[in-house]
């Protein structure tokens, strides 16, 4: 596997640096002090590499963290899979670092192999086990995946590899119910979203997770902690410690931002990408 990253690191640095000349399309319609993206899941079908890309494109920032489980190491191991739209992303994250942007990869389980890179540069981008990140307000907030506070990662690795296969059912199944969805003209709706929230245990697990993560960062001296991992987009206050999940782009499409005043926000893409349609249409009316 190592072997394989070094390769593929060599040809996305190639191509990028062809690419030097490249110009965006359009301009970035918003700019961020720092924006926070993790569980893309590069290398599988459930990826929704496009619409990160669409996101890229017209959302820049200073410091772009992307917060574990980039490429999927797992599933690749498995079945390889890899489209165009899934090296272009790596293509524009190479890009958006050698034009400026501060990037740090922090790898998480799934792409536990990069580990083995910390302290070292894919192109522009620097490998880190964890890191912090302080926002304009100066609130110090500690970055890592999060795996590492995973009971079934920790203890119970061969559980986590099964459940990752059940996990990659439920998406296929959920890929074909959007499909018939969009033809009834119906929005995207997340099955395996819906299971996690009407089971027990499972809501259990993300409770223990999160208060796990924040006593962590507060013990570490951070008031605040960035993470992943579980799929669940959240910002709230733990026991007086700022807990952020910048969710994934697989089901929620999401990521946190911070805004140039230090504001911290979660995004969603879906619900960007309706407010500037009706920001197009309200355009349009307005010239009659």
């Amino acid at each position: 596997m190592r072997a394989m990253v070094e390769s593929m690191a060599s040809g996305w640095q190639g191509v990028a640096a062809e690419q030097d000349s490249d110009h965006e399309d359009d301009p970035p319609k918003r700019r961020y002090r720092a924006v926070f993206i993790s569980d893309i899941h590069l290398g599988t079908a459930g990826c929704q590499a496009d619409a990160l890309l669409d996101f890229l494109k017209h959302h820049s920032s200073e410091y772009l963290y992307l917060v574990g489980d980039i490429v999927d190491g797992w599933q690749l191991r498995r079945r390889w899979f890899w489209p165009q739209a899934h090296n272009d992303v790596v293509q524009k994250l190479l890009r958006r670092a050698r034009k400026g942007c501060h990037v740090v990869f922090i790898p998480g389980n799934h792409d536990e192999f990069a580990r083995g890179f910390v302290g070292h540069k894919f192109g522009d981008i620097t490998v880190q086990r964890d890191t912090v990140h302080t926002t304009a307000k100066g609130v110090s907030l500690w970055v890592t995946h999060g795996d590492y506070f995973d009971g079934v990662i920790q203890c119970a690795k061969w559980l986590a590899y099964l459940g990752d296969n059940a996990y990659e059912l439920t998406l296929r199944l959920n890929r074909s119910l959007n499909s018939l969805r969009a033809r009834m003209g119906l929005p995207y709706w997340s099955l395996s979203q819906y299971l996690k929230g009407k089971v027990k245990t499972a809501l259990n697990y993300v409770t223990d997770f999160e208060v796990a993560v924040a006593h962590e960062a507060r013990h570490r001296g951070h008031a605040g902690v960035v993470c992943g991992h579980i799929h669940r987009a959240e910002m709230r206050d733990i026991n007086g410690t700022l807990y952020c999940n910048d969710g994934d782009w697989v089901e929620s499409r999401s990521a946190l931002v911070e805004h140039m005043d230090g504001t911290l926000e979660i995004v969603f893409w879906d619900a960007l990408l309706l407010a500037s349609q009706s920001e197009v249409k309200a355009a349009e009316l307005a010239l009659g």
